[in-house]
């Protein structure tokens, strides 16, 4: 049998901001496919009309696009197995329902969610399968004439698979290995609903990955529980041939690693757990995102990536690309990963450092702006690089290195009680005076002509570049300080210096 190509999609409900455990699914799902050459499909399951969120849609999509997740088909995308979203779908279900129950794989069942609660009371453990459906209301306890007077009635119902007790069903994992699950534990899982005319998730995502010839499911460990059904499923509709491989990836657990990491574990120790800043339509609560909290797409997809994968080498920090080709299911790990928020934190700030001067300055020139500021690029992109590797986020760089751009109106107190001396103002005034007779400003020069004259005076290095420190920074700051004065310029710096001489006395 010719092998097949390999399709994989990402399905997320439109019910909310996505979470960064969806964002990884994402971007394994990705990895998966690039790397051997395949599709990656963005489905929305959207059938539970209940719990659908304006805008939440939409949120998806820009948050892939900011990190730089291509899609290949699917909702906007386009493609031949369209529509993509399932509301739109309806019609197809349908079909798909009535060629279950003509084969005596599904049944039509009329309790009531009063009924179904007196059951729940009366029997321990309660779950609707072959030991109680009987002596349920359903086609199966009830006559054809019943059902089609019911039914003829507007009586509403649900569909349910029909699953025989005591089989063994077998899900081969990609991650897991072997899962053997015993039929009897599963219930007979509602499949469609008459009140909305909808699938449940479990009918509509297996007639989805069939009919969009989906050949793995590389989905998040909670979707497990449901898979010996999707499995019955396939067999009840006889696609066992193109039932897909599936993948069942490990939980993000808390930083601590006791549970699953949620939204309050962010909120409580100041990390984002969304792509981008959301604000919930309902509540009107706004929720932190990675993008606004100053992260790089690609750090975010870096520290995720590692996250319950790894490259079976000691490399850490990997371009999309070099993910893609290190990639493998057989290296995920089957316990959850801890989420280690710090190790976020120290991929944008070795990203940062690795990025061109020139890539980094046109992030910081916004920054900059909204200080009022709007210096010259090729300034921006010399500071940048002095200052970048002190910094783990770009609006870090204000605090660091806001003194190339604002002269200081203020000094230290506890800098100038120890830096500046009593001579420190009379030293100054000389250094201002050297200063301004230099032709060449160039760093090396600067640093030949005032070395030679604090030897000349006798006067202690440390003492003079302390007090030309605070003069020019207005604390106890910053880089070499003959790159300071060079990128100031002769004119400013000699300013600064006059300012904090009339200033500090």
């Amino acid at each position: 049998m010719a092998e097949r190509k390999v399709r994989v999609r990402f399905a997320p409900s439109p019910t909310g901001a996505l979470h960064i455990g969806g964002v990884r699914t994402a971007l394994y799902n990705y990895l998966f496919a690039r790397q051997h050459g395949g599709d990656l499909i963005f489905r929305i399951e959207d059938t539970d009309s209940n719990r659908f969120v304006p805008g939440a849609e939409e949120y998806i999509l820009d948050s892939f696009k900011w990190l730089g997740i291509h899609f290949d088909e699917g909702v906007t995308f386009g493609g031949n197995h369209g529509p993509y979203r399932q509301s739109e779908r309806r019609d197809i279900y349908k079909k798909y329902v009535n060629q279950l129950l003509e084969n005596g794989k599904a049944y039509i069942a009329f309790d009531t969610p009063e009924e179904l609660e007196a059951k729940r009371a009366e029997i321990a453990n309660f779950q609707y399968d072959a030991s109680v459906r009987m002596s349920m209301r359903n086609s199966l306890s009830l006559s054809k004439e019943e059902v089609d007077a019911l039914i003829a009635d507007g009586k509403q119902y649900v569909v349910r698979i029909k699953i025989e007790p005591n089989e063994d069903v077998v899900v081969n994992d990609l991650i897991r290995g072997e899962v053997i699950i015993n039929s009897s534990i599963l219930d007979d899982k509602v499949l469609y609903k008459s009140a909305d005319e909808l699938p449940t998730y479990h009918l509509a995502n297996i007639v989805d990955d069939h009919l969009m010839e989906v050949s793995h499911v590389i989905r998040g460990e909670e979707w497990l529980p449901s898979a010996p059904l999707h499995v019955l499923l396939y067999r009840a509709f006889g696609w066992e041939d193109t039932m897909p491989a599936f993948a069942h990836l490990p939980l993000l657990l808390k930083p601590e690693g006791n549970g699953k990491l949620s939204k309050r574990d962010g909120d409580r120790l100041g990390f984002p757990v969304f792509p981008l800043q959301w604000k919930d339509p309902k509540t009107g609560e706004v929720s932190s995102g990675y993008r606004e909290a100053g992260y790089l797409p690609e750090a975010v997809l870096n520290f995720l990536a590692l996250l319950g994968w790894n490259p079976g080498n000691d490399q850490e920090v990997m371009s999309l690309s070099e993910m893609t080709q290190l990639f493998n299911l057989s290296r995920c790990s089957k316990s959850g990963a801890k989420f280690d928020y710090k190790k976020g934190i120290w991929f944008n700030h070795t990203y940062i450092q690795q990025k061109p001067n020139e890539e980094v300055a046109e992030l910081f020139m916004p920054i900059l702006k909204e200080h009022g500021i709007e210096p010259a690029f090729e300034k921006v992109a010399i500071v940048v690089g002095m200052m970048k590797d002190r910094v783990s986020f770009i609006r870090e760089l204000w605090d660091a290195c806001s003194f190339f751009f604002v002269a200081p109106t203020t000094y230290d107190e506890k800098t100038a009680k120890k830096r500046w001396k009593e001579d420190s103002a009379r030293c100054m005034t000389e250094l201002a005076d050297v200063l301004a007779s230099i032709e060449d400003f160039s760093v090396e020069n600067q640093e030949k002509v005032v070395m030679a004259w604090i030897a000349d005076k006798g006067y202690h290095t440390g003492n003079i570049m302390n007090a030309f420190r605070l003069a020019l920074v207005g604390e106890g700051k910053g880089p070499h300080m003959f790159d300071i004065s060079w990128i100031l310029g002769k004119e400013e710096t000699v300013a600064r210096i006059n300012r904090a001489v009339e200033v500090l006395k």
